[in-house]
C-alpha cells in the first residue's frame, strides 16, 4: 500500500510540472505571435492577421493538452466540471482561430 501511495505522489508532482510546463510554452507562443504581429502590423504586411491567428491557435493547443493532462490530478466532480468547461471554452477558440485562419487563406 505503501509503494501505491508513492507512486500516486510521484504521478502527482510529474503531472502537475508538466501542466506548468505547457501553460508556460502556451503563454511563450501567445507573446512571440503578439510581437510578431505587432511587428507585421507596424510593416503593414498581408499576413499580419493570419499568422497571429496561426500563433495563438498553436499556443491553444498547448494550454488545452495542460487542461486535459488536469483531468488526472481532479478528484471531484465540481473540479473536473470546471476543467471540463474550460476545455469547451479553448476548444471552441481553436475552431474558430482555424476557421478565420482558413477564411484568410
Amino acid at each position: 500500500m505503501e509503494l501505491l501511495n508513492q507512486l500516486e505522489t510521484v504521478l502527482h508532482i510529474m503531472t502537475e510540472f508538466i501542466i506548468v510546463v505547457l501553460e508556460f510554452m502556451g503563454v511563450l507562443i501567445i507573446a512571440a505571435a503578439g510581437i510578431k504581429g505587432f511587428y507585421n502590423y507596424v510593416r503593414h504586411s498581408p499576413e499580419t492577421k493570419r499568422d497571429l491567428a496561426k500563433g495563438l491557435a498553436v499556443a491553444l493547443e498547448f494550454k488545452m493538452g495542460s487542461e486535459i493532462l488536469r483531468t488526472v490530478v481532479v478528484r471531484q466532480w465540481s473540479e473536473i466540471a470546471t476543467v471540463a468547461g474550460i476545455i469547451l471554452l479553448r476548444a471552441a477558440l481553436a475552431f474558430l482561430i482555424h476557421w478565420e485562419i482558413k477564411e484568410e487563406e
